[in-house]
This record gives C-alpha cells, sequence and structure tokens, in this order.
C-alpha cells in the first residue's frame, strides 16, 4: 500500500520529473550490469508442480520432482555430525557470541510497570573448536552424572550460548533433548517435565528460583545451573542435586566418558508446542527429520557461506530459530552477533518494527516526511517492476537499515502470516527480501520459503526440496481442490522432516499423522492453502479459526486480526464470534503514543488504565477500527461491532500468547469472559 503523499501538487510533479529523468539515464546501464532481468525471470518461473498432474498434489519443487531430498552433505545423517562436519571446516571461526552485561537498572514505563534495562558491552567469542571440546566435557560429564544415552533429559533455558553448548553435547552423547519454553506456565512445565521423566534438568539461576517448582518432580535427580553462581539451595527437597555447567565441564575433562553414538532413527529432541490451543504437546524430532528440515532450508537460502552472519532472536525452545541455528552450523559463524547478514523472526516482530518506524516518520518535519514517503512509493513502484533502487537505499533507507545492523541481506518470517503491509515496508526499508516461511514443529519448521528474487507479498513461496503437498478437500469450508482459478483444500506435508508424532500420546497421533504406501509420513497441518499457476502457496484460512455465525456466514477470526493489525492505533487484537450470535467482537490491545493522542484531540483525560476503560474511547477505537476493516476489503459480517480496549500488553508472560506471540484464545476467552458477556447483552 502506498503512503499518502501530502504536498502540493507542483512540488510533486517537479519531484517525479526529477526522478523519471534520473530512471531514464540510469536504467540502461544499470540493467545490464546487475543482472536484473535473470532475476525477473527466475521470479516470474514455474517453482513447483504436481507430480501426479492432479490439482490436489503432491506438489514438489520443480528441482527434485523425482525425489524429495534428506542430506546436505553425504555420511553427515546425525547432528553431532553436523557439528564436527563445521569444527573441522571453520574450527578457528567464531561460533558463539555473548555481549558482557555491564549494569543493570529499573526503568519505569509510561503505564507504571518497571522493565529492566541492561546496559551491554562488547562480544567475547568462542571458535567452534572451543564450543566442541565444552560440548564434548559437558556431555561427559552429564554421563559422570548418571545421564544414560537414549534417556530423555530437559532443558529449561533462555536463548544464550550455553543452550547451543549443552544442546549440542546431548546430541553427542544420544540424550533426547526436552525443551521447554521458558515462559511456559506452571502447569505446562509440569506436564513436560513428569510426562518425560527426566531426571537431569538444565536451567538458569533466575528460572530455577522463579519458575521451576521442583518439590513435586518425584524423578527429578540433577539440577545443572548455566550461571556461574553459587549452589547453595536450602529450600530443595532432599536428594536433589545442584551443580554449575562448568563444574560439570570440569568433571567431564577429568573422566571423559564416550558411550553409543545416535543413528538418524534416534530422537534427538522433544520439542513442547508453545501450547496455543491447550497443553503442550511433545514433539519428537528424530535425526534425520531435523537433518532434512535444515537441508531444505539451506538450499532456499542463495549463496549461504562463511562469510554470512546470522543474529539469534527467538527462543531456542522454538522450531524456527533452533533449525536456523542448525543451518547456520553447515555454513557459518552464527548466532547473536553485531551486523548480522541473516535473521529470522516472528510476524509479531516486524510488525512492531514496521509500527515503530512509522510513527517515527510521522513525527519528522514535513521536509524530511515528504522526501520519505516519495521515496517510498518510488521504491514499491520499482520494486513491483523487479527493479531496484540504489539511490535510494543509500540516502533514505540507510539510516532504517542500520537498525538491524546495515548488512542484512535477507529477513526469514515464520510462524504465522506475515501482513502484506509489513512485508513491502521490511523490503523497502531493510532494502533487503522478506523470505515468507511455512512450516510447523511437526515439520521441523520446515515446508516452503519464497525465493530470494521473489518480492510478491501474501504467499509463503514454493516446496522445499525436502516437502511435497497435497491439498485436501474440506467440505464444511468449502474448500476443495477442484477450485478456480486455483486448487484449495487443507495443506497437508509429507517427507522426510516430518517428525515421529507426539510423545505418549497415540490418539493425537493417530488423529493428525499416517504413512502412505510408499511409507512417507504425512502431517495434517489444519492449515487451508491454495496453489499458485507458479506452484508458490498461500496460507488463506485455517480449520479451527473458523466460526460459523447464527445466520451461516462464516467468518476466519485470523484473517479479521491480520487485516486490522495494520492499523497504528492496534497494537494487537484477538477477535471473537460466538456460533449463537451474529455478529463479531474484539479485545483490542491499543498502541499506548497512539491511543494517547487521541484522547488528548477529544478533551479525555486520565490514566492509561482510565483511559482504556472510557466508553468514548471504546467508540473511537471501534470507528477507527471499522474505517481500517473497509478498507482491508473485510465483509459487512467480518467487521467487530463491539470491543474491549486492554490497558495491560500481552505477552508470553501473561499466559494470553505463546513465545512466538501467537494468540492463545482458549485463555484469552477465559481472561475476557465477564467482557464477552457484557457485549454480547448477557449482562
Amino acid at each position: 500500500m502506498k503512503l499518502k503523499e501530502d504536498m502540493s501538487p507542483l512540488l510533486l510533479q517537479v519531484f517525479r520529473s526529477v526522478i523519471w529523468v534520473y530512471s531514464v539515464i540510469t536504467f540502461l546501464p544499470w540493467y545490464l550490469l546487475s543482472g536484473a532481468s535473470g532475476s525477473q525471470a527466475r521470479a516470474k518461473r514455474v517453482k513447483a508442480r504436481s507430480v501426479s498432474g492432479n490439482p490436489a498434489g503432491p506438489y514438489r519443487a520443480v528441482s527434485n520432482q523425482l525425489k524429495l531430498v534428506s542430506l546436505l552433505h553425504e555420511g553427515v545423517d546425525t547432528l553431532d555430525k553436523v557439528f564436527e562436519y563445521a569444527v573441522v571446516h571453520f574450527p578457528q571461526r567464531d561460533c558463539l557470541g555473548t555481549r558482557e552485561v555491564l549494569s543493570e537498572e529499573d526503568e519505569i514505563q509510561p503505564n507504571g510497570k518497571v522493565f529492566k534495562k541492561v546496559i551491554l558491552g562488547d562480544y567475547n567469542w568462542l571458535s567452534y573448536e572451543d564450543t566442541f571440546h565444552l560440548s564434548q566435557r559437558f556431555g561427559s560429564g552429564l554421563a559422570s552424572l548418571g545421564q544414560k544415552p537414549l534417556c530423555n533429559i530437559a532443558i529449561f533455558c533462555e536463548t544464550r550460548a550455553e543452550w547451543i553448548i549443552a544442546a549440542q553435547a546431548c546430541f553427542m552423547y544420544n540424550f533426547p533433548l526436552v525443551t521447554l519454553y521458558s515462559t511456559l506456565g506452571g502447569a505446562a512445565i509440569a506436564h513436560g517435565l513428569n510426562e518425560t521423566e527426566v531426571t537431569h534438568i538444565i536451567t538458569s539461576k533466575d528460572l530455577l528460583q522463579s519458575r521451576l517448582k521442583v518439590k513435586t518432580r518425584r524423578r527429578l535427580k540433577h539440577i545443572i545451573l548455566v550461571d556461574k553462581k553459587p549452589t547453595s539451595w536450602p529450600d530443595l527437597p532432599r536428594g536433589i542435586m545442584v551443580h554449575n555447567m562448568a563444574a560439570v565441564q570440569e568433571l567431564g575433562a577429568s573422566v571423559e566418558i564416550r558411550q553409543g553414538d545416535p543413528v538418524p532413527s534416534d530422537i534427538a529432541v522433544i520439542m513442547y508446542t508453545s501450547g496455543s490451543t491447550g497443553i503442550p504437546k511433545g514433539v519428537m524430532i528424530s535425526h534425520s527429520n531435523i537433518i532434512a528440515g535444515i537441508t531444505g532450508m539451506a538450499e532456499r537460502i542463495p549463496n549461504l557461506n562463511e562469510n554470512d552472519t546470522y543474529i539469534g532472536y527467538l527462543p531456542l525452545a522454538h522450531v524456527l530459530e533452533l533449525s536456523a541455528e542448525l543451518v547456520s552450523d553447515l555454513h557459518h559463524n552464527y548466532t547473536s552477533v553485531l551486523r548480522p547478514t541473516l535473521m529470522a523472526a516472528v510476524p509479531e516482530i516486524m510488525d512492531r518494527i514496521y509500527k515503530n518506524v512509522m510513527t517515527k516518520v510521522e513525527e519528522m518535519s514535513s521536509v524530511q516526511k515528504t522526501l520519505f514517503v516519495l521515496a517510498y512509493n518510488y521504491k514499491m513502484e520499482q520494486l513491483s517492476k523487479g527493479y531496484s533502487t540504489p539511490l535510494c537505499d543509500r540516502l533514505v533507507f540507510r539510516k532504517v537499515r542500520s537498525l538491524l545492523g546495515g548488512n542484512t541481506r535477507m529477513l526469514l518470517s515464520g510462524g504465522a502470516p506475515l501482513s502484506a503491509a509489513t512485508q513491502r515496508f521490511m523490503n523497502i526499508c531493510f532494502c533487503c527480501p522478506v523470505g515468507q516461511g511455512y512450516g510447523l514443529t511437526e515439520t521441523c519448521g520446515a515446508g516452503t520459503i519464497s525465493e530470494f528474487s521473489d518480492y510478491s507479498t501474501g504467499r509463503v513461496g514454493a516446496p522445499l526440496v525436502c516437502s511435497e503437498f497435497m491439498l485436501k478437500d474440506w467440505e464444511e469450508g468449502g474448500y476443495f481442490s477442484t477450485d478456480k482459478p486455483n486448487p484449495r483444500g487443507e495443506i497437508l506435508i509429507g517427507g522426510p522432516n516430518v517428525t515421529m508424532g507426539y510423545y505418549k500420546n497415540e490418539q493425537k497421533n493417530r488423529e493428525d499423522f499416517f504413512v502412505d504406501a510408499n511409507g512417507q509420513r504425512w502431517f495434517c497441518t489444519g492449515d487451508i492453502g491454495e496453489f499458485h499457476h507458479d506452484g508458490c502457496l498461500k496460507i488463506i484460512d485455517r480449520k479451527k479459526d473458523l466460526v460459523k455465525l447464527q445466520a451461516g456466514e462464516y467468518v476466519s477470526l485470523g484473517k479479521v486480526e491480520a487485516v486490522l493489525k495494520n492499523c497504528s492505533l492496534i497494537d494487537n487484537i484477538c477477535a471473537y464470534a460466538n456460533s449463537d450470535e451474529s455478529f463479531v467482537i474484539g479485545f483490542v490491545v491499543p498502541n499506548q503514543k497512539q491511543l494517547t493522542v487521541l484522547a488528548e484531540q477529544k478533551g479525555i483525560r486520565g490514566s492509561w488504565e482510565e483511559l482504556c476503560n472510557h466508553a468514548e474511547m471504546e467508540k473511537e477505537v471501534l470507528r477507527i477500527i471499522t474505517d481500517a476493516a473497509v478498507t482491508g476489503k473485510l465483509e459487512r459480517f467480518e467487521i467487530p461491532k463491539k470491543i474491549r480496549l486492554s490497558a495491560e500488553p500481552w505477552t508470553p508472560e501473561t499466559g494470553l500468547v505463546t513465545d512466538a506471540f501467537k494468540l492463545k484464545r482458549k485463555e484469552l476467552k477465559t481472561h475476557y469472559q465477564d467482557d464477552i458477556e457484557r457485549m454480547y447483552g448477557g449482562k
């Protein structure tokens, strides 16, 4: 969507004339030297097609119509071998970088909350060789503490270098690694630890004190802290020993126990989902599953090599982050560093960047704002033709690009649909492609990734070389593979990256997984998609998000939320509909700065909570949301008729969203039950 050009028509025409002259003079040299024709051809070519010719599929990448790919390097078929491969090829290159914490201070927010502000110093680096030896010693130390091969061990820790060191140790020594989000609630944590029957857990001092309730963990014997802090814990139950990671590594160095190596079919990770639809499920992921997944991902990132740098941003308990860092293992140095070239993020993070930058644009002087808007619209027009804009990139967007270090050459978005407005903004302002990916924990995060040269929006690309896709008719929702112009249906993913199923949950395994006549595993995603003529997939709905209203209309709650989140007044929104009612309602987390300005314009004063509870503000926000819904071409019955403003932001700590910021609809419904009854007239 173009930005509004608010300047005199005469000046606008002068500017456009200058741009036209510049474009005419520079176009031919640029076109010949940049290889633009090749990029355009790559963007337009067919990227996947149905192997059978049937519109239901299976769809495979055109480069792998005969066979799916499961290995990137011959013989590198387990995760310990993946890391050994990296150590052999890049022994002295930087591997893990950690910034020194210089100081911490409390920072009071406008709403009265206190956030911890951390002052960071320079990076301290471990080489691949150093990391390998630390992992090897840690694995040997765990074995000395009684950890056995093929017996589960848990990690409940923030994203940090020690997480990777511990994980690599477990891969080497064939300890299935149980991963839990550090922000899960107490019941979910207890469920994961009890179900997997772990005797050893790796965690941090903060999480042990604040979130990990060990008194009811009867099997737990050893707690390994990644912190270099005292290990005296007088309130722990008798029989549980607490160790420092460094002490365990020293123990491992003195005894050097090495037990049986893993085989490709062994479980590498039991990854507990974020629990967006209830109690988290443990997904059993084998070594071969992960390697197939990262093989597919690596193939889709052009020119991936040891000169690339990856910034680790998401929780390592998230399949996208773990897979991205393992891809990095095979090619280059990785994790959180200054000036990265590659980054993976969920849409919520990119939405925040988009809104924050656009807020800054609104605060610019009229001249600065006009130049930014004109450059933005010009670049959008050029991108739609497959052209680049080096002058605009250098003069206008360099400052925005520097927010991520200035060297970013590709961003990867996954975990949820990314709005077209945010995707185009990231393309333009960060001067690099934004690859939308589609995958699930059950497929190792692998499924599709849009190609480097594809600047279209709203699509997630073609199947990776490790995966194939089928479309299953869903009669209730009205989606069929025979639909025109594009075949539609529930997305089924097959391939060597499809995981072994859910831990101790045979009923869900029978519902969600199946094996075909050729012995290949498939996962039924519950997402609805359509394949375009060039073999790229678009996610258009989700079975669980579809609600039938009283009059028979179907409303896709996710679609409503995706459209309305583009409104600058909204930080987050959850659409809700009851089948016994005739309209949609919504819970809204407003942008504090935007709502405060709106309140001042309306002459309404009060604290943040008072503004959010003010009936007039609720009415005004609903009006703005309705306008945004009409602009976004929502149907009349899809537009929320009533809303509730929430003064409290939804963070993983509140339990209302997952670590990937996906809405927990069940928890949100419970949290706002009184408001639901009020809005639907029950009170």
